[in-house]
């Protein structure tokens, strides 16, 4: 049984999800890219663990230049520790530039139960650290790596007392990962614009971090879902989104498609890249079934229809 990741993540956080941009090589059809594709690792989630230098030498074959890693089940940063991860990225020609955490426990949601693996048993994964018990341990790991981002993929807001808590956690690991030299950013999914009573969540997580300390990450194909424009969402705070997750969303917004395959219409969000201040995006697919076509595909689209 394939993993759904919404119920996967939806009561602590978790790993994340995708965005693009041009390939480093630009024929003449098309004009040279200014950033770099990155793809989101979590995309392969089902795949990754079993080989994981093949599954990279596949994404760099495929023209990715940039690489947004997330949890693995084998734990750590894919069974590595993050300085022998970077190196095996670097040697494919792949650029390890963010890394995804918990904004606190993992736990299922009521009456979920984990998916089976093949072989029929019941998935088992390491302890999964987060930033609500193991701020600064994730911190300097990040820092280990040599990452420029460090994004917590989602923590607690279905409550306000759970936001207002979240809201802290985000507030000191913007500060922690300063200090060690790393920009901090939070990712979001629809969740976060349900409202609680008068209050909005994501707009609470934007006015109640520190801009300075605490970037966002906007997964444009969960704004969309949720009634957003992610361009009047960058004007509203210019330079606040330097990271962004692409992937596409059928007509029912319930189904998640490869970039360029459903009904989301990129090109705007795009053309205000720089008032997002966006500087790497990466693109991603939740639980695609082959998630090396998908990602083929996508980049078949953002070549031939996307320029930053």
């Amino acid at each position: 049984m394939n993993l759904n990741r919404r119920k996967f993540i939806q009561s602590a956080g978790t790993l994340a999800l995708g965005s693009a941009v041009l390939p480093a090589k630009a024929t003449g059809l098309f004009k040279p890219a200014k950033h770099s594709v990155g793809v989101q690792l979590f995309t392969f989630f089902n795949v990754i663990d079993e080989d994981v230098k093949g599954s990279l030498t596949k994404i760099a074959a495929d023209g990715y230049k940039e690489l947004e890693s997330a949890f693995s089940k084998k734990g750590g940063y894919y069974g590595m520790k993050p300085k022998e991860f970077k190196a095996m990225a670097n040697s494919l020609g792949l650029s390890w530039k963010s890394h995804h955490v918990l904004g606190a426990p993992f736990k299922l949601p009521d009456g979920a139960k984990m998916p089976t693996m093949p072989d029929g048993k019941p998935m088992v994964i390491p302890p999964m650290p987060n930033l609500q018990e193991n701020m600064q341990q994730l911190v300097d790991e990040a820092a280990e790596g040599g990452v420029k981002y460090l994004v917590c993929a989602n923590t607690p807001t279905a409550t306000l007392e759970e936001l207002k808590s979240s809201i802290n956690v985000l507030n000191k690991t913007g500060e922690a990962a300063a200090k060690a030299g790393l920009t901090f950013a939070y990712h979001n999914h629809d969740m976060e614009f349900k409202p609680i009573g008068d209050k909005v969540p994501y707009d609470l997580l934007l006015t109640e971090t520190d801009p300075k300390n605490v970037k966002m990450e906007l997964d444009l194909a969960w704004a969309v879902k949720a009634g957003k424009n992610p361009v009047d969402m960058f004007k509203a705070s210019p330079g606040r989104y330097p990271l962004w997750h692409v992937k596409d969303l059928d007509a029912s917004r319930e189904n998640i498609m490869p970039v360029g395959s459903g009904t989301i219409d990129f090109k705007p969000f795009f053309a205000a890249a720089s008032i997002a201040g966006m500087q790497s995006f990466f693109v991603e697919h939740d639980m695609p079934k082959d998630p090396f076509a998908s990602i083929a595909s996508s980049m078949q689209y953002i070549n031939k229809n996307i320029n930053v």
